[in-house]
């Protein structure tokens, strides 16, 4: 089976955040993207992410005031919903009810069960169940 490719979107201003939620992503034994540590200087910006959701096994977007304001997670959540993979919608400065009532908001996103940052662990637990039913079993010979 191929890897387990977690996408991470978020806004510029929470890259920090991103950055620690792909480390225990890839502790839960899955590979990232996330665009600051995965396009080179010089690369094309919007093939790289193109060809980065292409191959992406599920989408995390860390939904905060600032990542609702980025055209760029809206195109990375239009395509999770077009490929129909997982989207897993992560609450950061910004509550459900909150997410709810944004008119800008439409309702696939609406529709996710969102998960709290201070609840991440949950997640975490989940993915590391997900990538290792992704993995190959291998027979005794």
């Amino acid at each position: 089976m191929a890897e387990y490719i977690v996408f991470i979107s978020h806004s510029g201003v929470d890259t920090w955040v991103a950055r620690q939620i792909s480390h225990h992503c890839q502790r839960a034994g899955a590979k990232t993207f996330l665009d600051e540590a995965d396009i080179q200087i010089g690369i094309d910006f919007e093939e790289r992410i193109k060809t980065a959701l292409d191959a992406a096994t599920e989408l995390l977007v860390l939904v905060t005031p600032w990542a609702l304001e980025r055209p760029y997670v809206w195109i990375e959540i239009g395509v999770s919903w077009d490929r129909s993979i997982p989207l897993v919608p992560v609450l950061h400065g910004i509550t459900a009810a909150d997410l709810q009532a944004d008119n800008r908001v439409p309702v696939l996103l609406k529709r996710r069960n969102v998960i709290d940052i201070n609840r991440l662990d949950r997640y975490f637990e989940e993915l590391k169940q997900r990538v290792e039913a992704n993995q190959p079993t291998t027979k005794p010979a």
